[in-house]
């Protein structure tokens, strides 16, 4: 209760500034009256403690309940993130605007002080007038200002109108045309990797890779029933579950994973733990999931036709005393057998090329799942998504099959991969 506590103060303060920031940029600056401002000042309070309620509440709340808060908390973080960046990109040219107002203001103060100078050669003291510059509303401050007072606002006026439409309108279609994306059926894509290692035996073996289903609040039984039909269909020698299954406890989602124990491939079913598990119950999920008929490979390997299958926890097991052991996963195997390791975060991956790996099967990332956010993924992982080789490890990252938080892709459309291991001594 207390760390949930801590998450919605620290999601609050966060968000507060944030909307602060846009009632600066499109209700102030928009100069649409005293009214409106009030108005839309209260909408944008109530608004900025959406996002962090969904974040900081729904994982502990059943999901008829749950999803009653994730879809507007999320929807409009959504939104709200897409307008914020519109706006950042139009700050030069409001700085620009700004500064060319101020040195015009500049300019005409100095002519006009010069005005009554002239004008009053000659003309005895008592028999001056006050200069109109000093009566508010005068000649004199129009002459001070250089032009109306109104030239100059009303050209930052026009601009913050014009940015806050631009805004809406590019927030709400990049938002409309995600939440499409997000909540359809995965794509089902192919991708063939040869190893060098990997017996003749093994040579076309498929291992279907499914990351990052996350059901909770929003995502449900059905989204595991269409995941499930997919690989399915796709008939492959072996399922990869690699990490991130849920978004709640086991008695909140149960029933929303049962469908997995569907799965159908020649050689089982697998599973790593997630970081999104460690957060969620770890333990109680583990068994589950074994309950459902999915082997989870907790620090260790097994033997398939001609080539090993390792798994190894996810790194945010280490706070909870449970994280990834490589040397239980990889030590006293055969040299000349390939291995594919199943880790979750692709950063696994450095660890994994130390000791050999041929492949690293990963998740985590959703590529990115609302773009630009993968460039800030890319800070912290090597790869985002598709078929990389690094330190000599091949490494296949899915874009995941869920989402989290938002219900929204943009330029990362959710997707099931069918990983078809090559021998190269064919």
């Amino acid at each position: 209760m207390v760390t949930a506590l801590l998450t919605f103060a620290l999601y609050t303060g966060a968000s507060a500034l944030v909307h602060w920031y846009l009632w600066r940029r499109l209700i102030q600056d928009t100069a649409l009256g005293a009214r409106t401002a009030r108005y839309g000042a209260r909408v944008l309070a109530v608004l900025a403690v959406l996002p962090p309620l969904a974040m900081a509440t729904t994982r502990d709340l059943p999901q008829h309940i749950g999803r009653w808060i994730a879809w507007p908390g999320y929807v409009w973080l959504a939104l709200m993130m897409y307008v914020t960046i519109t706006v950042l990109l139009a700050e030069p040219l409001r700085l620009l605007v700004a500064r060319r107002g101020t040195s015009r203001r500049i300019s005409g103060g100095a002519r006009a002080e010069a005005l009554p100078q002239k004008v009053s050669a000659g003309v005895p003291e008592s028999g001056r007038r006050t200069p109109q510059r000093d009566m508010p509303g005068g000649e004199g401050e129009r002459l001070t200002e250089g032009r109306a007072p109104s030239d100059g606002p009303t050209r930052r006026v026009v601009l913050a109108r014009a940015t806050a439409i631009t805004a809406g309108a590019v927030a709400t279609s990049l938002v409309g045309h995600g939440m499409h994306t997000a909540l359809g059926s995965p794509r089902l894509a192919h991708v063939r990797v040869p190893l060098a290692r990997l017996g003749r035996r093994a040579d076309g073996f498929r291992i279907a890779v499914v990351s990052d289903i996350h059901l909770g609040p929003i995502l449900g039984e059905r989204h595991t029933e269409r995941i499930v039909e997919i690989v399915n269909r796709a008939a492959p020698d072996a399922v990869a579950i690699v990490g991130d299954l849920v978004d709640g406890g086991v008695e909140h989602l149960g029933r929303a994973a049962a469908p997995l124990r569907h799965l159908t491939s020649r050689h089982g079913s697998y599973f790593v733990t997630g970081n999104h598990e460690y957060k969620s119950g770890a333990e109680p999920w583990i068994e589950e999931i074994s309950e459902l008929g999915i082997r989870v490979l907790r620090n260790e390997r097994l033997e398939l036709p001609a080539f090993d299958l390792a798994g190894v926890n996810d790194l945010t097991g280490t706070d909870h005393g449970d994280g990834p052991d490589y040397e239980a996963a990889l030590s006293d195997r055969a040299p000349e057998r390939a291995v594919v390791l199943l880790a979750h975060q692709p950063v696994m991956v450095h660890e994994a090329a130390r000791r050999g790996v041929d492949l690293q099967l990963s998740g985590h990332t959703h590529g990115g799942q609302m773009a630009p956010l993968g460039l800030l993924a890319s800070l912290q992982q090597p790869a985002i998504a598709g078929l990389h080789e690094i330190d000599g490890t091949q490494l296949y990252v899915s874009r995941g099959t869920g989402f989290w938080g938002p219900p929204v892709r943009v330029g990362a459309p959710p997707d099931i991969t069918v990983v078809e291991l090559q021998s190269r001594n064919r």
